[in-house]
C-alpha cells in the first residue's frame, strides 16, 4: 500500500516537473533565438530591435483574440481578412475622423465575428470551417475594392505612426486582456469549455453565449490592431492582412498554446509567442534567407513545438 502511494507522489512530482518544463520552454526559446540570432548577424539582432518590434504590435494583438477562441477549444482562420476589412473602414472613416475611424474598424471586425459565430454557435458548424469560408469571403471582398487602386486613409493617419504610441496601445490592449482572462470568470470559462463543453455546460456556464461572444471579442481585437497597421502607411492593398493568420498561429503554438486549449493554456502564449515568431523571422531576413527558405525553417519548427505542446489526449475535440 506505501508502495502505491509512494508512487503516485512521485508520478505526481514528475507531472509537476513536466509542467514547469513545458512552461518554460517558450521563454528560454525566446531568449536562446535572440542570443543565437545576434551571433549570427554580428550584433545587427540588437542594432536594427527597433525595426524587428515594429513588426511585432499588429501580431500581438490580433493574436489575443485567437488565444481566447483557440483557450475554449476553437480555431480561427478569417484573422488576415478581418484585419484587411477593417484596415479599409479605418482608412475611409479616418478622412472623417481618426477617432471615429477607430470605432468603425472595431465594430468591422466585431460584425466579421459575429457572422464566425453565429454559424459556428448557431448553424453547428466546425470552427475552422466556417473562418476558412469567411476568410476566402472577405478576401475576395477586400480584392474587389482595392481592384483600381489602394483605399488611402486620411493624411494625418501616418503622422500617429510612433513606436511610443503603437507601444502604448499594444501595453493597454495585452493589460485588459491579462486582467480580464487571469482574474475574471472569463478566462475560467474558455479554460473549462476548453477541457469539456458539456461539463462547462452543466456546471452552469451558458456554453453557447460564450462563444459567440468570444469570436465577436476577436474580431473586434483585430478591428484595433487593423488601425495600429494602417497608420504604418496609411492605406491598404489587395494584401492587406495576408498570411495574417497563419502568422499567429504560429506564433501561438512557439509561444506554448496547446492546439486543443483546455486549462494548459496560458496568457503568456500569446506575448511570449510573438515575440518569439517576430525575432524568428528578423533573424532569418538578416541572415538572407529567402522567403521560401524561411518558411521551411519555420515549418519545421513549427512542427516541433505542437510535437511538444500537443494534448493528444484531447487533440481530437478541436470544435
Amino acid at each position: 500500500m506505501t508502495d502505491k502511494i509512494l508512487t503516485k507522489e512521485e508520478q505526481a512530482v514528475k507531472a509537476a516537473k513536466m509542467k514547469l518544463i513545458r512552461s518554460l520552454l517558450p521563454i528560454a526559446g525566446l531568449i536562446a533565438v535572440f542570443i543565437l540570432f545576434n551571433i549570427l548577424t554580428n550584433g545587427r539582432m540588437i542594432s536594427h530591435m527597433h525595426l524587428a518590434l515594429s513588426q511585432v504590435y499588429v501580431t500581438m494583438i490580433a493574436a489575443m483574440g485567437v488565444f481566447f477562441i483557440m483557450t475554449m477549444g476553437g480555431l480561427d482562420f478569417s484573422q488576415g481578412s478581418i484585419l484587411g476589412i477593417s484596415a479599409i473602414v479605418v482608412c475611409y472613416v479616418s478622412n472623417y475622423s481618426i477617432p471615429l475611424s477607430i470605432v468603425a474598424g472595431i465594430i468591422a471586425g466585431a460584425a466579421i465575428g459575429a457572422v464566425n459565430g453565429y454559424f459556428y454557435v448557431r448553424r453547428k458548424i466546425k470552427s475552422f470551417i466556417v473562418t476558412i469560408c469567411t476568410m476566402f469571403l472577405f478576401r475576395g471582398l477586400i480584392k474587389y475594392l482595392t481592384t483600381e487602386a489602394p483605399v488611402a486613409g486620411s493624411p494625418y493617419l501616418v503622422m500617429m505612426d510612433s513606436t511610443e504610441f503603437k507601444v502604448m496601445c499594444t501595453a493597454i490592449v495585452i493589460i485588459i486582456g491579462y486582467i480580464c482572462f487571469v482574474h475574471t470568470k472569463f478566462g475560467t470559462y474558455l479554460k473549462a469549455i476548453g477541457a469539456g463543453e458539456k461539463a462547462a455546460m452543466f456546471s452552469g456556464i451558458r456554453t453557447d453565449m460564450v462563444k459567440f461572444w468570444v469570436y465577436v471579442l476577436s474580431g473586434a481585437i483585430t478591428g484595433f490592431a487593423a488601425f495600429i497597421s494602417a497608420i504604418k502607411v496609411g492605406s491598404v492593398t489587395s494584401s492587406g492582412g495576408n498570411q495574417l493568420e497563419t502568422q499567429i498561429l504560429i506564433a501561438l503554438v512557439l509561444g506554448g498554446m496547446p492546439i486543443s486549449g483546455g486549462a494548459m493554456a496560458r496568457f503568456g502564449n500569446c506575448v511570449v509567442g510573438s515575440l518569439l515568431y517576430v525575432i524568428l523571422s528578423s533573424g532569418l531576413t538578416m541572415m538572407g534567407f529567402s522567403t521560401q527558405m524561411m518558411q521551411l525553417i519555420q515549418g519545421v519548427i513549427f512542427l516541433l513545438f505542437v510535437f511538444i505542446f500537443a494534448d493528444r489526449k484531447s487533440i481530437h475535440v478541436i470544435k
